[in-house]
C-alpha cells in the first residue's frame, strides 16, 4: 500500500439526466461513501442554481461543494450586474470556464447541468475535467456511467434501430423518462457499491422545480 499524498479522494456518485421538449429531469443516488465506508445515506449531489437549472456533480466530494459554491457566487453577481437570471445554456458556458480555469489543478468531479433553455426546451450538458462540454438530450456521469450509459442509449437514444434516423433522439413522455431513470438506478445498484439507499429526481419545467425521492437498496 502507498503512502505517498493525493489530494483526491473519490466519494462516487452518478448523475443521469433526461431532456423532453417541455422539460429536463437530472437525478442523482444519496450514497456518500469512500469504498466500503458509507459516511452518509443521505446526501443529494444536484446544487438548485436558478428556477429553471440544476447542476449534478460527483466525485471528491469537497471538490463538488466548493466548485458549487464557485457557480452560485458568479451566479448571483450575473443578477446583479445584468438585473436578470442567467439562462442555462449562459450558466452551462460558465460552469465550462470555471473548469477551464482550474486546469492545470482541476477539480476531481463529475458535472452535469439540465434545465430549459430560452425557449422553454430541456437541455443536458455534460463535462470533461477541464471543461468540454456537449449539449445532449440524456446523459449519464459518475461512477455506474458505464454501467447506465449504454442502458440509456438503447431505451432512448434508439441506437442501431433501424427505423430510427442516426442522430435523431425521439421525444420522450415524461412518464416514460422518469420510469427509465428509477430502472437505471434500481440496475446500478447491483453492481456498483457507490450506488444505493435513495434517488433524488428533480423534474425542471415552465412551472418550477419538482422534487421527488425513490428508494434503492441499502446494503
Amino acid at each position: 500500500m502507498s503512502n505517498k499524498f493525493s489530494p483526491y479522494t473519490d466519494n462516487g456518485g452518478t448523475v443521469v439526466a433526461i431532456a423532453g421538449k417541455d422539460y429536463a429531469i437530472i437525478a442523482s443516488e444519496t450514497r456518500l461513501s469512500t469504498g466500503y465506508q458509507i459516511y452518509t445515506r443521505e446526501q443529494s449531489k444536484m446544487f438548485t442554481i436558478t428556477p429553471k437549472t440544476v447542476l449534478g456533480s460527483t466525485g471528491c466530494w469537497c471538490d463538488a461543494l466548493t466548485f458549487a459554491k464557485v457557480i452560485e457566487a458568479r451566479v448571483k453577481n450575473y443578477l446583479y450586474e445584468h438585473n436578470r437570471t442567467i439562462s442555462t445554456p449562459a450558466c452551462a458556458q460558465l460552469v465550462s470556464n470555471m473548469l477551464y480555469y482550474k486546469r492545470f489543478f482541476p477539480y476531481y468531479i463529475s458535472n452535469i447541468v439540465a434545465g430549459l433553455d430560452e425557449n422553454g426546451e430541456g437541455v443536458v450538458y455534460s463535462y470533461d475535467p477541464i471543461g468540454h462540454h456537449e449539449k445532449h438530450k440524456y446523459r449519464a456521469s459518475g461512477s455506474s456511467c458505464s454501467l447506465i450509459q449504454p442502458f440509456l442509449d438503447n431505451k432512448i437514444g434508439m441506437k442501431n434501430i433501424r427505423s430510427i434516423t442516426p442522430g435523431q433522439v425521439p421525444d420522450i413522455k415524461l412518464e416514460d423518462a422518469l420510469r427509465i431513470v428509477k430502472d437505471v438506478f434500481v440496475s446500478a445498484g447491483e453492481r456498483d457499491i457507490y450506488v444505493g439507499d435513495y434517488v433524488d429526481i428533480r423534474v425542471i419545467t415552465a412551472s418550477g422545480i419538482q422534487q421527488q425521492k425513490f428508494n434503492l437498496r441499502k446494503d
